[in-house]
């Protein structure tokens, strides 16, 4: 027999709980018999809150017993947290994957033939788009980390504020394939720069840092990814480069 569950949510014309939709979510997913008790008004919720002693809702109850939250329910249930701030390469793994499917699909194109060599060359350029994007949503919080290990930017901080437009750039360059004179020095500059400063940081130095390679804050760590993304720059300069 499924064991009974009291969800209490709130979900108001002005205000829907997520937490509280992931808690239903859960639990129905989990084989419960859900009782859904909705607080309908900020009044009701804060009725509610006062006569349970609590602070917060969504709140749940499994057979009479009081779990808690969202993030209780997860762990009364014996599953990982949402969110985990330890170190990961989830925002790496999909940066690059949906790059290469994103490449691949560009460079099949109409004719029902894989042009490889295009495929890489839009990979690599996509990849460096994309990353610069990830890192110009908070310029000041990828500049906090950038500036503890690459050796221009120790010096210079100012260039911690340019690099993302740079890599924007030359990654944008790479994909329109004209005018390589005007991205591949970028490209170059900045790639050679970064992997020479992520070298000795990680590998000479030995320094346990985290990566601002797809923007501040991040859990990355800073090693083998950071150093690919610099190569990919390199390389990005090389190819324009050739292909003059």
């Amino acid at each position: 027999m499924a064991q009974q569950a009291t969800l209490y949510r709130m979900e108001t014309a002005e205000h829907i709980c997520p937490f509280g939709l992931k808690s239903r979510d859960l639990l129905r997913r989990e084989g419960f018999e859900l009782d859904d008790r909705v607080l309908t008004s900020r009044q009701e919720a804060d009725s509610f809150k006062r006569e349970r002693g609590v602070d917060t809702t969504p709140q749940v109850f499994i057979e009479g017993e009081q779990i808690g939250g969202y993030e209780a329910l997860r762990a009364h249930l014996g599953l990982d947290q949402e969110g985990d701030s330890g170190t990961t390469y989830k925002p790496v793994i999909a940066i690059f994957a949906t790059s290469g499917l994103a490449a691949l699909a560009l460079a099949w194109g109409g004719g029902g033939e894989l042009d490889l060599p295009a495929a890489v060359s839009t990979f690599i350029g996509l990849s460096m788009v994309v990353l610069a994007i990830q890192k110009l949503q908070d310029l000041t919080a990828f500049s906090n980390q950038f500036v503890t290990y690459d050796l221009l930017a120790m010096r210079y901080v100012r260039y911690a504020y340019v690099y993302p437009f740079a890599e924007a750039y030359a990654g944008i360059g790479m994909l329109a394939g004209v005018a390589p004179w005007a991205f591949a020095p970028v490209a170059l500059f900045i790639g050679s720069v970064g992997a020479v400063s992520v070298f000795k940081a990680v590998y000479i130095d030995r320094r346990e840092l985290k990566c601002a390679c797809v923007g501040g804050d991040s859990q990355v760590p800073l090693g083998f990814v950071s150093l690919t993304e610099n190569v990919f720059m390199v390389l990005a300069g090389v190819w324009m480069l050739v292909g003059m």
